[in-house]
């Protein structure tokens, strides 16, 4: 039996976590429920950190994450379980300046997929397939929740979370913007004033 040969990134992840275990020390001993008892939905971008943001550190509190950081269906299922069994009292919904999910539609995208499954690329003329072959037209079937105004789809996001019949009124829903280029929290005045408990 042979042995497997990792690319580069997963052997670096392998090594990684053989350091982090070196001086993982007594965070083994953290609790399941988040000790600061908040919830952060984010957007899955690599520039932001919500630890460095927010100030976190293991066992303060939950962080959802996807594209565009969009009150999903399942974002919402991780809310509900986040507040209903692990006892999380306030959400926070945090979008970001120059979001990809603003450089394309769910046409784009779906036509895109239809035709090839290779990775596309964009210029001027905008988004287009490096090969036309092997796609799939399953695409159709998914809303990728892209979105053109910033502050808009967080007051959107945060209206569908305060509205949802299985999320509490008295917990506060905020709304605020990260600003890729100086790491502030902008707030999104009418979309925590959509969040406010009552």
């Amino acid at each position: 039996m042979t042995q497997q040969a990792y690319s580069k990134i997963h052997q670096e992840v392998l090594d990684a976590n053989v350091e982090y275990v070196s001086s993982f020390g007594e965070k083994g001993q953290l609790s399941l429920p988040p000790a600061r008892r908040f919830t952060i939905l984010t957007c899955m971008d690599a520039r932001l950190d919500p630890a460095k943001y927010a100030g976190l550190s293991e066992g303060d509190a939950h962080v959802i994450r996807n594209a565009g950081g969009r009150a999903s269906d399942d974002a919402i299922r991780s809310l509900i379980i986040s507040y209903k069994l692990l006892g999380t009292q306030e959400f926070f919904v945090i979008h970001h300046t120059d979001c990809g999910m603003q450089l394309f539609t769910d046409d784009i995208i779906r036509d895109l997929l239809s035709t090839s499954l290779k990775t596309a690329t964009v210029d001027e003329k905008g988004w287009k397939n490096v090969t036309n072959e092997g796609g799939s037209t399953e695409g159709k079937f998914i809303s990728f929740l892209t979105f053109k105004n910033l502050e808009s789809s967080v007051t959107e996001d945060v209206k569908r979370i305060r509205n949802h019949p299985l999320i509490p009124k008295h917990i506060p829903v905020y709304g605020y913007i990260y600003d890729v280029k100086t790491g502030k929290l902008i707030e999104v005045k009418e979309a925590t004033e959509v969040g406010r408990a009552s």
